[in-house]
């Protein structure tokens, strides 16, 4: 792709957006290769919402785009694995407006894993306890294993006060402790 942006002096355009990011639910040299990502600073619960309010109402009720409903009827996927396996991102993850309350809450607000736990029992009843502490669990983990992913992401807008771009807002080191201790605290709560 790179070669054929070149020969046509065009810029390579990337398609990861923030809660991938915060994950590393990217492939590299797929999702993040490009020279600029439009949609980095953007998380997947509000792209997702924004795509179905195109689909529907649109700017003024004038300027709908209906032929979205194909996109917004389909279940996001990494599509990394055979179609039989009928992978999607959310049943590998979270559910995407969860994995973004927990990004809110421990990177843009630094809060401990016990912490996010809490915020998200209250906020998500529906939820069984366990399952939420999994959640957790894997955010952190996945957010320490992958900063050298979003240190290979292209540039990206900042659109608000929680932009992963560790070259200009958020600097995480790529070896860590790997949040273990506050993780170990998470295991005792109820």
């Amino acid at each position: 792709m790179w070669m054929l942006a070149n020969l046509k002096n065009a810029l390579l355009l990337a398609t990861s957006n923030r809660s991938e990011a915060a994950v590393g639910y990217a492939t590299m040299d797929g999702d993040t290769a490009g020279g600029l990502s439009p949609i980095a600073g953007i998380d997947k619960a509000y792209l997702r919402r924004w795509l179905r309010w195109m689909e529907t109402e649109g700017l003024g009720g004038r300027y709908r785009i209906p032929a979205l409903r194909y996109v917004n009827e389909q279940q996001p996927t990494a599509e990394l694995r055979p179609p039989g396996s009928k992978q999607t991102d959310e049943a590998d993850l979270m559910p995407y407006e969860v994995l973004d309350d927990i990004e809110e809450a421990a990177i843009r607000d630094k809060r401990a894993p016990a912490d996010c736990y809490l915020l998200l029992r209250e906020k998500y009843p529906q939820y069984d306890a366990g399952t939420i502490k999994a959640w957790v669990k894997k955010f952190f983990r996945l957010w320490c294993r992958n900063q050298w992913k979003r240190e290979r992401y292209a540039p990206s807008f900042h659109l608000d006060d929680a932009n992963l771009d560790p070259k200009t807002w958020c600097r995480f080191p790529i070896l860590s402790g790997g949040f273990e201790e506050e993780l170990r605290a998470l295991d005792e709560l109820e």
